[in-house]
C-alpha cells in the first residue's frame, strides 16, 4: 500500500554492492556536454584508416631519396640553402638542354619512357648528375605538389659575386668596366636576357640587391642561354649606396628611363668606366636610385609603345655601348 516502506524493494539491503543511491545533484550535467566534431577517421589511432595512414607515410620516408627524408630537398627553394626544383618532363629537358647546373635528377618509379626521359637520361649521365629512382609520393613531396610527371631536377644555388669580383674582373681583362645593374627587376626572365646580352656585349657582370628582385633560378638560367656561366653576378644588400660607392671608385652611374635627359645614342660616358642601372617596366627607377645616377638616358621608341622591358632596354643600350667603344 502507498507509504508501506515496509514492502518488498523498498530500501537497498546493506552491504549491496552499489550502495545506496543518493539524488544526482548535477551530477550527470556534465555527460549532457557537448564533445565537439566528431574526428576524421585517419584521425582516430583506433581506426583502420589511420593505420594504413602511418603505413603509407612510412613506406614513402623510407622510399624517398636521402636528403628529401631529412628535409634537405623537400621543394622549390626550401632548405636547401637557395637550391631550386624543376618539375615536369619538358621544362627538366630545357633545362639540361641549356647547361643548368644540376645535382640529381629524379624519375618515378616504373615510369613509362618517351623519347624526353631518354634524353634527359643521356644529358644527365652527360651532365654527371645523380639519377634517382623515387617513389610518386616522395616526388609530390620533393616539387610541392607540382605537376611532375614523374621527372624532377634539383640545381644547386647560385653562387654570387661581389662587386669587387666584378671590378677585377674589368681589370684582368685591360678593360674600363662596363656593369649592369637591375632595380626592381622582379621577372627571373629579365635577369636571363639580361645576363645574355650583357655576355654578348662585353659586360664585366650584373648587380642585383639583396630584396624585391629576381634572383638566378632555373628560369633565369635557361633565358640566358648559358650566359650565366659566364657572367658574374653580384648582390648587394643596398643598391644605391653600392651605387655610390662605385662612383667614389671612378665609374659613372646612368639609369635607363622613358624621361631620360639624353638619349642612349649620344651618352657621353660609353667609353669611361661605367654602370647602367635598369629599372622595372612598370614603376621605372626608383627615387633614390635616379637621385644616385649620373644621367638618365632613354631610348627612342615610337610613340604608339609606351616602353621596354628591362631585357630588352639593356640589350639596346650595351649595343651602344660596345659600337662606342669599338669606336674609340
Amino acid at each position: 500500500m502507498a507509504g508501506n516502506s515496509q514492502r518488498p524493494g523498498a530500501k537497498r539491503k546493506a552491504g549491496t554492492k552499489k550502495g545506496a543511491q543518493v539524488g544526482s545533484g548535477g551530477q550527470r550535467r556534465k555527460g549532457l556536454q557537448g564533445k565537439g566534431p566528431t574526428p576524421k577517421a585517419e584521425e582516430r589511432t583506433y581506426h583502420p584508416a589511420y593505420k594504413k595512414k602511418v603505413a603509407a607515410e612510412k613506406r614513402a620516408a623510407a622510399q624517398a631519396p636521402t636528403g628529401a627524408r631529412k628535409g634537405v630537398a623537400r621543394g622549390t627553394r626550401k632548405a636547401t640553402g637557395g637550391a631550386e626544383v624543376v618539375a615536369g618532363r619538358n621544362a627538366v629537358l630545357e633545362a639540361l638542354r641549356t647547361d643548368v647546373p644540376v645535382t640529381a635528377v629524379h624519375l618515378a618509379e616504373r615510369i613509362d619512357h618517351d623519347d624526353r626521359t631518354r634524353e634527359i637520361l643521356e644529358l644527365a649521365s652527360m651532365h654527371g648528375a645523380r639519377v634517382l629512382e623515387s617513389s610518386r609520393g616522395a616526388l609530390d613531396q620533393l616539387t610541392e605538389g607540382s605537376v611532375h610527371q614523374g621527372v624532377a631536377l634539383e640545381v644547386p644555388p647560385y653562387e654570387y659575386a661581389s662587386v669587387d669580383d666584378l671590378l677585377d674582373a674589368a681589370a684582368e681583362a685591360g678593360e674600363p668596366p662596363l656593369i649592369v645593374a637591375l632595380d626592381s627587376v622582379t621577372d627571373p626572365r629579365n635577369l636571363g636576357a639580361v645576363l645574355r646580352s650583357a655576355g654578348a656585349f662585353g659586360a664585366h657582370g650584373v648587380l642585383v640587391p639583396s630584396r624585391r628582385t629576381a634572383s638566378v633560378t632555373a628560369s633565369a638560367w635557361k633565358v640566358s642561354a648559358g650566359a650565366a656561366a659566364r657572367v658574374p653576378v653580384a648582390k648587394e644588400t643596398n643598391l644605391s649606396r653600392t651605387l655610390t660607392d662605385l662612383k667614389k671608385s671612378g665609374l659613372f652611374v646612368v639609369g635607363l628611363d622613358a624621361g631620360g635627359d639624353v638619349s642612349v645614342r649620344d651618352l657621353a660616358f660609353a667609353t669611361d668606366p661605367l654602370v647602367i642601372v635598369v629599372g622595372s617596366e612598370g614603376k621605372g627607377l626608383s627615387r633614390l636610385v635616379r637621385e644616385t645616377c649620373d644621367a638618365v638616358a632613354s631610348i627612342p621608341i615610337s610613340s604608339d609603345v609606351e616602353s621596354l622591358n628591362a631585357g630588352v632596354a639593356a640589350g639596346i643600350t650595351l649595343y651602344e655601348v660596345a659600337q662606342a667603344r669599338s669606336a674609340s
